[in-house]
Parts: structure tokens; C-alpha cells; sequence
């Protein structure tokens, strides 16, 4: 369910940003005429397509890891969405140029934040000098826990179950090194991610 979440979500940014970005060209380019025809007959997938875009970017929140919450690009990202709906109607309706324009920009600066976002949860590598930087559950609490939880079972994220799973070492190894779907790779070197893999396999899977 969080991938098609996911993946919807990411769908409905796009082609949000994209009638965004023609209604304001339009505006910009004082082609009035053409923005209202383009306003009237996109009006009803505009409002679905927002709608989703809600709903799922919800969804997607709720399914974060509890500390992710706290996380002030978060937040920051949240505050520019919901800022960016109002003024979009405002600039629109008025045919104010400065606030459609605002309202794109903060659009488009939500969406590269989101990327950052992305990016700057997946790392949380163990220092490579400190001495637990070898050990399996130390590097399996720094990059494995916010999403699958002390005992594998958290399911935050669309991680799976670990504690179900029957995958072999080198097949957990493998996934931890490369990623798979919405899980990222880990930073993590080989000597790492298969100590990863063994705490899995002999302190979570099967408990």
C-alpha cells in the first residue's frame, strides 16, 4: 500500500507542478485569455489532482518514522505546501503576478526540500573511526532501526518485516548495499552491511 501511495503522490506533484507552471507562464506573459480557457477546462482534474495530492502527501507523512516528525526540514517543507495553496488561489483569482510566482516557487522549493529531506534521512551511517563502527546491532540502530524498529517489526516507511523475512545473509547483504523500492542504500561499506545482515539474521529474523 505505501509504494502505490507513494508512487501516486509522486504522480500528482508532477502534473500539479506542471499546471502550475503553464497558469503562471500564462499570467507572466499576460496571456489572460488563454489562462482562463486553460483555468476553466482543467478546473475539475485541477481539483482532483490537488486532492490527492493532500490526501497522499498525508498518508506519506503519517507513515514516517517518529523521529523523522521532529525533523525541521519537515516541517519547513509542510509549511511551504499549505502556504503555497492560498496564495496560488489569491495570485490567480486577482491575476496578481507577484503571488502566482510566490506561490510556484514555493511549490518547486518544497519539492527539491522533500529530495533533500529523502537524502538526508537515508544518511545515518556510524562514524567509520568510532569503535562501535563494527559493531552489527550498533550499525543496525544507526541506519536500520528508524524505519524497521528494534525488533525488525516497525514496518514505518514501507520497510518490511525482518522478523518474517526469508532472506539469507548475502541476500540482506546485498539489499543493504544497493537498496530496494523505497528503501535506500545503507552507507554503509561490505564489512558493515554483512554484520548488518548477521545481526539480522541471528537477533531479529524468526523472533
Amino acid at each position: 500500500m505505501y509504494k502505490g501511495f507513494l508512487h501516486t503522490h509522486v504522480l500528482v506533484v508532477t502534473l500539479f507542478l506542471l499546471l502550475y507552471v503553464i497558469k503562471t507562464i500564462l499570467l507572466l506573459s499576460n496571456r489572460t485569455d488563454l489562462l482562463q480557457k486553460f483555468s476553466k477546462m482543467f478546473r475539475i482534474p485541477e481539483m482532483i489532482i490537488s486532492t490527492l495530492f493532500l490526501i497522499t502527501g498525508v498518508y506519506l507523512s503519517l507513515q514516517l518514522p517518529f523521529g523523522s516528525k521532529y525533523d525541521y526540514l519537515f516541517w519547513i517543507k509542510l509549511v511551504m505546501v499549505f502556504a503555497s495553496i492560498p496564495i496560488a488561489v489569491i495570485g490567480f483569482k486577482k491575476s496578481n503576478k507577484i503571488l502566482a510566482a510566490l506561490s510556484l516557487l514555493l511549490i518547486t522549493g518544497s519539492y527539491g526540500l522533500a529530495e533533500v529531506y529523502g537524502k538526508k534521512k537515508a544518511i545515518v551511517a556510524v562514524d567509520a573511526n568510532a569503535p562501535t563502527a563494527n559493531d552489527g546491532v550498533a550499525l543496525y540502530e544507526a541506519n536500520c532501526k528508524l524505519c524497521h524498529g528494534d525488533n525488525g517489526k516497525a514496518m514505518m516507511a514501507g520497510a518490511k518485516d525482518l522478523s518474517a523475512t526469508t532472506m539469507d545473509v548475502a541476500a540482506m547483504k546485498e539489499i543493504i548495499l544497493k537498496g530496494k523500492t523505497t528503501m535506500p542504500p545503507a552507507p554503509v561499506n561490505e564489512e558493515q552491511a554483512q554484520m548488518i545482515a548477521e545481526y539480522v539474521n541471528s537477533g531479529i529474523k524468526g523472533k
